[in-house]
């Protein structure tokens, strides 16, 4: 079988992978290929009916001349997207960005990235391989969900992640505990009590936190701006740090992992305030047990208490792990330079292993909470395209 060979394989075709891919594509002579399906995560793996807590600014996609951004894709369709971002809105504009900037993308999945002596060998879903001198990894999530030890190796019947829940028509009628009190545990709240279920949130923090505050400062003018950036991460003043990685990156460590629990802690945009009216939330507790019993789940608390429900919901987030990508053995994984399941990144996103680049959650570590968001792809896509265009082309080949 032929091998094929390229200068960049970029693993991924979501917000991140597309963005790096519209930026590499410009570099003159240079072979890019992007590789799986656009926008999955975003159309498989969130629940229907969900609307993006991001604001406006902050949910574009980068291309290299800011020209395909949410306003462009309402002027082209002819239509406004409301606020907050319905997700399936969010979609088809990723869509049509690929559409516009990417026009060639390679559906098939990468299920294996190796060293090879010319740099790395992909295997891909149908037993085709391709070496390419630099690979980008911008794969998302996904893998990252996190599950509480003792929901672990339960029956999905009876639980599920915020991001295995696609449609929550299903839990109509029955009783649902959502555990967390973050975005997507709120949110998933909130769906599956207007979808008839019957809800309870169950949090471990004393109290659920709600976004805005940027909002309702915003009379203040010009002292909002110096607090708060555009992409309204992060509370007043850290909202403003975190929104320039490079900056981020020259703390010592310590303050740069504060910047992180202050800007990522558990909390709901508050528009959805309204929408949890009547829902019950229990909050300052936690599930210390999960046991099937016939066709109910028991949940006991650690103050004793004991819930009998159909259905558990964990909404408890993602913790980057990147040895949990599939498509990358574990020799590869160990080789790298890492901290906390994240790999240390140099400029360029580039890993330990020369070639080997990092996009999105996983290159938080290195440049802080905003590459846990769209919002993160301007600064990476550019910041890779400059890196890997210092090269030249011939020096990849």
């Amino acid at each position: 079988m032929t091998v094929i060979r390229c200068d960049v394989a970029i693993v991924g075709a979501g917000p991140y992978g597309l963005s790096a891919t519209a930026h590499l594509s410009r570099v003159d002579g240079l072979d890019v290929r992007v590789f799986g399906e656009p926008m999955d995560f975003w159309k498989c793996r969130m629940p229907e009916g969900l609307f993006l807590r991001s604001p406006w600014a902050a949910s574009n996609l980068s291309d290299p001349e800011a020209r395909l951004t949410l306003d462009s894709f309402c002027a082209q369709i002819g239509s406004q997207v409301p606020v907050p971002i319905p997700l399936d809105r969010f979609v088809e504009y990723g869509l049509w960005f690929q559409h516009e900037a990417v026009r060639d993308v390679d559906r098939r999945r990468v299920t294996r990235v190796e060293r090879d002596a010319k740099g790395f060998r992909l295997t891909l879903s149908d037993g085709e391989s391709f070496i390419s001198r630099r690979v980008v990894i911008a794969a998302g999530i996904g893998p990252f969900a996190y599950r509480p030890s003792q929901f672990r190796g339960l029956p999905t019947d009876f639980v599920t992640h915020s991001s295995d829940q696609r449609d929550v028509r299903r839990l109509s009628g029955k009783r649902v505990v959502v555990v967390g009190a973050g975005q997507s545990a709120l949110e998933s709240a909130a769906l599956i009590h207007e979808a008839g279920g019957h809800v309870e949130v169950i949090t471990r923090a004393p109290r659920v936190h709600w976004l805005g505050w940027r909002a309702r400062i915003e009379r203040l003018g010009a002292i909002a701006k110096l607090l708060y950036s555009p992409y309204d991460i992060g509370p007043a003043g850290v909202s403003r740090i975190v929104a320039l990685p490079g900056l981020v990156k020259c703390f010592p460590r310590p303050i740069q992992d504060r910047f992180r629990v202050r800007a990522l802690r558990p909390a709901g945009a508050r528009w959805l305030i309204g929408r949890l009216a009547n829902v019950t939330i229990t909050t300052g507790r936690t599930v210390v047990s999960a046991v099937p019993s016939g066709d109910e789940l028991h949940l006991k608390l650690d103050d004793g208490a004991l819930r009998r429900v159909d259905h558990a919901l964990v909404g408890t987030g993602y913790r980057v792990d990147i040895s949990r990508y599939p498509f990358l053995p574990s020799e590869l994984s160990r080789r790298l330079v890492g901290a906390d399941g994240f790999p240390k990144l140099s400029r360029g996103l580039e890993s330990s292993m020369p070639g080997l680049h990092f996009l999105g959650a996983p290159s938080a570590w290195t440049l802080g909470p905003l590459m846990y968001f769209v919002a993160g792809t301007e600064y990476t896509a550019r910041s890779l395209a400059r890196f890997i265009g210092q090269f030249g082309p011939k020096s990849h080949r």
